[in-house]
């Protein structure tokens, strides 16, 4: 697969979503989950393109002990589920302690931050639906697989990964607990998501925010007056 670089988000978004119209999509009913915060600029294009209901996925990555940017797994909302690199734990020498502290810091933060994007709007109800799950890349994949063994357990009919860009092994694991996948470019030199992108600015909360009610918005303009 050759390399791809990226102009923005809003440009992956568009050329994921022609890939997911070759894959068949186009007419089926389907909900689009963004990883924020730079997951839901991408998201929003495929909803655009496919007219479908846009929310959020929330992970938190697991932080190396005196390591913050080095992610050693992942924890997702809903049943807090924690997926770990065991080995890499082990080869950090990780305490349990640590371990459990850190978990139950990033629940928090989950929390705090589900409370920030929704407010008291109620997370979509996902059972037997067809749902694509899409972040701006992928590094290690711990946190796309939390988010995609997360909603597994919300009984979707069919979960999508798509994504713009990922590190070879990382999408071999993600590909394992999706039932579709989606990546426009597998480097072999993969080095970070940033790279494959010309304007990889960051998206602040406020942005992806913005965004999520915008679509919001749209939803609630499309029920038949009464609902």
């Amino acid at each position: 697969m050759k390399n791809v670089i990226f102009k923005d988000r809003i440009e992956a978004g568009r050329r994921l979503a022609e890939a997911l119209v070759k894959r068949g999509y186009r007419g089926q009913p389907l909900i689009v989950l963004g990883i924020p915060r730079g997951g839901i600029v991408v998201a929003e294009k495929i909803a655009d393109d496919f007219s479908a209901p846009l929310d959020v996925v929330i992970v938190r990555k697991i932080r190396a002990p005196n390591q913050p940017e080095l992610g050693i797994g992942a924890v997702v909302d809903g049943d807090n589920i924690s997926i770990l690199n065991e080995e890499m734990v082990h080869a950090l020498g990780v305490s349990q302690e640590y371990l459990e502290r850190e978990i139950a810091y990033q629940k928090e933060e989950i929390e705090r931050r589900l409370r920030l994007y929704r407010g008291d709007r109620p997370a979509p109800d996902i059972a037997g639906k067809n749902v694509v799950v899409v972040d701006d890349g992928i590094a290690t994949g711990y946190t796309f697989r939390a988010a995609l063994e997360g909603l597994h357990r919300r009984n979707p009919a069919k979960l999508i990964a798509a994504v713009p860009v990922a590190a070879r092994s990382s999408i071999d694991m993600v590909d394992t607990f999706a039932d579709d996948t989606i990546c426009l470019s597998i480097p072999e030199s993969f080095v970070a998501v940033g790279a494959w992108y010309l304007d990889f600015n960051q998206v602040s909360d406020e942005e992806a925010i913005e965004i999520l009610h915008r679509n919001w918005a749209k939803d609630e303009t499309k029920r038949p007056v009464g609902m």
